[in-house]
């Protein structure tokens, strides 16, 4: 998975292994960044009551696809090796996009920074 920032935009490429374990058959996400809410490090809590459709899911493995639960439809790509970043959206198809990506921290603080820049120029 590779993440890039292009304007004002936050574009997710999914490689071909995580889009075959999602159901996801778009190679991209593209999020405007002012429909981010907030992006942080924390992995969310799940629940039994959580319906899966498509998707994917080994407990302790990995947790990958669409997600219906009682926060709203939410994208996983997650497995147990790595970080968690969680993106929660506004104004989006997805409620929240969770993923395992190297750096998390890095791009969770690029995100918000370049999300806060957005914000402000709007203000202006």
């Amino acid at each position: 998975m590779q993440l890039s920032i292009n304007h004002d935009r936050l574009r997710i490429d999914l490689n071909a292994w995580e889009r075959i374990l999602a159901f996801f058959f778009n190679q991209t996400l593209e999020i405007p960044l002012n429909h981010i809410h907030q992006a942080t490090v924390e992995k969310p809590e799940t629940d039994w009551k959580e319906v899966r459709l498509p998707g994917t899911f080994l407990p302790g493995v990995i947790k990958a696809g669409t997600y219906y639960t009682s926060r709203g439809r939410e994208f996983w790509v997650v497995n147990r090796d790595g970080d968690c970043l969680t993106l929660e959206l506004e104004n989006e198809f997805y409620k929240k996009i969770v993923l395992t990506i190297e750096q998390s921290q890095v791009w969770r603080d690029r995100i918000n920074q370049q999300r806060d820049l957005i914000h402000q120029s709007d203000l202006i």
